[in-house]
Order: structure tokens, then C-alpha cells, then sequence
């Protein structure tokens, strides 16, 4: 693979991550929540999950999704499913605004949160299997190798690029946190986001 092939993978990854969509929403409420330490632990578990969609696209396991509608639904609704308990969650606590930087949230239970979600999306599954494969030349004896390679490097600029998110997106939980009003104002808000994202995994279609 050459150096020029691996420069374009390299762009067309961080265009795709920066582009707004569910990953950074939900990095985005977690650093406004919970801080910048939780939004980064919370990145981390997301990204991890890229290596498991990695991993199966380059074995031909994401290929399943493709071939059987079954196992697709099942995973989509397990996702569903469990951003719709985050919405419930979030409504049935005090408050999702923390005060201190993440203090109250338990880094395995976070990072937990992200690889969850990230795993349970079946979406996300079809796209390393449809997008990999592109900078790959087709046929070569070490396509496994290559897939994993990319995903390494999609991985590594996902946790960058997430991480800088949260970073600025605690900023705005700290001075939300000294507004009880707005504090509770964003519970709701952050329930709404779960909610949209369960609901919008669950319509979901190959």
C-alpha cells in the first residue's frame, strides 16, 4: 500500500468523522453532561468499537449483516434499545449536568457506554465493510493485513478528533453546571438526544 493511498484514506477518514453525525452528538452530550475526562473515556470506548467492525470486515463476518436480515434487525434493535434505557436513564437522574469534571461518572462505565454503542450498530458495520475495501487493491495477498491497518488508522484519528470535541464540549457543561435551570433544562435535552438516535437506529435499513 503507498504512501499517497494511505495520505487519501487518511483525509477521506477525518472529513467523514468531523462530518456531524450520531458518534459526535453523542460525544458532544457527553462532554456537555459530564465533562471533558467522561466525553474522552466515552471516545475511547466508541473508538475501541471500531476495532471489533474492523476485525469482522476484514474476517467477512460484516458480511453477514448484508446476507441476513435477521442478525442485522437483531443488533439494530439490541442498539436501539439500549440509547432508548440511556434516555430513560438520564430523565430518571438528578440531574445530567455534573459539577465537577466527570468526578461522579466511573471511567469503565463510560467508556463502557461508548463501546456499547458503538458495537450494537450494525450501520456502522456495513460502512468498514463498504468503505475499507476501497484503498484496497483487489486480490492482494494481504487484504486481511490492509484492513486492519486502515481501521488502526481510522481508529487512532477518530480518538483524536472525538477527544477535541469533548474537550470543548465540557467547556460548555462547566458553565452549564452553575445554572441549576439550565441543568435541568438539558436533561431533558440529552434524554431527547438518545431517544432520536434510538429511534433513528431502529428505522434504520440496510
Amino acid at each position: 500500500m503507498s504512501l499517497s493511498t494511505l495520505l487519501c484514506f487518511l483525509g477521506a477518514s477525518m472529513a467523514l468523522t468531523i462530518a456531524p453525525g450520531p458518534d459526535n452528538i453523542f460525544v458532544m452530550t457527553q462532554g456537555i453532561a459530564h465533562g471533558r475526562r467522561a466525553a474522552i473515556v466515552t471516545a475511547l470506548g466508541m473508538c475501541s468499537g471500531i476495532s471489533v467492525h474492523t476485525t469482522a470486515a476484514a474476517l467477512g463476518i460484516s458480511a453477514l449483516f448484508y446476507s441476513s436480515m435477521a442478525a442485522f434487525t437483531l443488533v439494530k434493535y439490541a442498539g436501539a434499545l439500549y440509547l432508548l434505557y440511556l434516555a430513560v436513564k438520564t430523565i430518571r437522574q438528578n440531574s445530567a449536568v455534573s459539577p465537577a469534571d466527570g468526578g461522579e461518572q466511573p471511567s469503565l462505565a463510560l467508556f463502557r457506554r461508548g463501546f456499547i454503542m458503538n458495537v450494537l450498530n450494525p450501520k456502522v458495520a456495513l460502512f468498514f465493510l463498504a468503505f475499507l475495501p476501497q484503498f484496497i487493491t483487489p486480490g492482494t495477498a494481504r487484504f486481511t493485513l490492509e484492513m486492519l491497518l486502515l481501521g488502526g488508522i481510522f481508529m487512532v484519528q477518530a480518538v483524536v478528533i472525538f477527544s477535541l470535541i469533548g474537550w470543548f464540549s465540557g467547556s460548555i457543561g462547566r458553565l452549564l453546571s452553575s445554572r441549576p435551570g439550565l441543568s435541568r433544562r438539558f436533561d431533558w435535552l440529552t434524554a431527547g438526544v438518545f431517544a432520536l438516535l434510538g429511534l433513528k437506529l431502529a428505522l434504520a435499513e440496510r
